[in-house]
């Protein structure tokens, strides 16, 4: 018991380093960027040099980045640091009044409507064809969930997402981009949500193919291994029938590497969702990244970096939990 929850505060404490640790990196690596957020708009003519001086006062980017000799305090480092732990994300340079956590919060709303029929689906469907694929080992079904799985992973994604969105868009009639049609009413909730789902059809499947390959061949992989180990032999011998000895003996070791990669996936798709939601236009964390980058938006790239670094190390940390529950022996040494 005391190897178990040792074991646990480990990894929770590795977590928090890794986080204090990505939280400093994404101060560093906005700020090589080559350019000035304050002269993202010098195209206007209205913006002379005193109103970029203005907006450097503004939002503190005329104060030096880590050392400042007369006040040590006064850094950019440190302020963003003091914010952040009063729960401050700053406000976005490019939308002068909104404050970054509002915008994240609404971007990532959007995401999740993308990801969480996604991620279902294609956990669901690809262990079923891995494992299908696995109990059919060199069989017509087992080669064609083969290739099947490995033309879908050697699609980008983003170029999986342009071929469905042309054709869901030329035989079907979906709609191409956005997550609702733009001045629509809607009479009842049913109608509102008929038409997100339309919208979301396309991006989704899109996410679930894409996601679909990687389930289905490590899962009939690992299947393919457990099923040559001595204890699922001995299960045959005492007379099993196959389901009994899949569902009750290689089933549960399978999933380890399974439970990494679904933890992991669940941390990288929101990442992930940066080229989707390019193609298909919604309005999610991944697009809210791109238009942040072209306008040297600071404190936009590090909140929406900050909720990624975050959501892949407790990922981490949720798949070293699952380990824990799928096999006892981890964490009692």
């Amino acid at each position: 018991m005391i190897g178990r929850t040792g074991y646990l505060l480990r990894k929770a404490l590795w977590a928090l380093v890794t986080i204090i640790v990505v939280i400093s990196f994404n101060f560093v690596l906005f700020r090589v960027l080559p350019g000035d957020p304050a002269k993202s708009g010098m195209r206007d003519p209205r913006l002379d040099e005193a109103s970029v001086a203005a907006l450097q006062q503004r939002f503190g980017l005329d104060k030096p980045l880590f050392l400042n000799p007369s006040d040590p305090a006064d850094t950019q480092f440190v302020a963003y640091w003091r914010e952040l732990l009063r729960g401050n994300l700053g406000t976005s340079y490019e939308f002068r009044n909104a404050s970054v956590a509002s915008l994240v919060a609404r971007a990532l709303g959007n995401t999740l409507w993308l990801l969480a029929g996604a991620q279902v689906l294609s956990i669901v469907l690809g262990m079923a064809l891995g494992l299908l694929a696995a109990w059919r080992r060199g069989t017509r079904v087992d080669v064609a969930a083969l290739l099947f799985a490995l033309i879908l992973w050697s699609l980008p994604t983003f170029f999986l997402g342009i071929l469905l969105l042309f054709v869901g868009s030329s035989w079907f009639g979906l709609p191409t981009g956005g997550r609702f049609t733009v001045g629509a009413t809607y009479a009842t909730w049913g109608e509102y949500l008929l038409d997100v789902g339309r919208h979301l059809l396309l991006p989704s499947l899109t996410f679930t193919l894409a996601l679909l390959a990687q389930y289905m061949l490590v899962m009939r992989s690992t299947v393919i291994e457990v099923l040559s180990e001595d204890y699922v032999l001995t299960a045959k011998a005492k007379g099993l029938s196959t389901t009994a000895v899949i569902t009750r003996h290689a089933l549960r070791n399978a999933m380890l590497p399974m439970a990494t990669l679904i933890a992991l996936n669940l941390g990288f798709t929101v990442s992930g969702a940066i080229e989707v939601e390019t193609v298909f236009s919604l309005p999610g964390i991944g697009l809210l990244t791109v238009n942040a980058v072209n306008s040297r938006d600071y404190p936009v790239l590090q909140g929406a970096f900050l909720l990624l670094a975050v959501s892949v190390v407790l990922a981490n940390l949720a798949a070293d939990l699952v380990y824990g529950w799928l096999d006892p022996r981890v964490g009692d040494t």
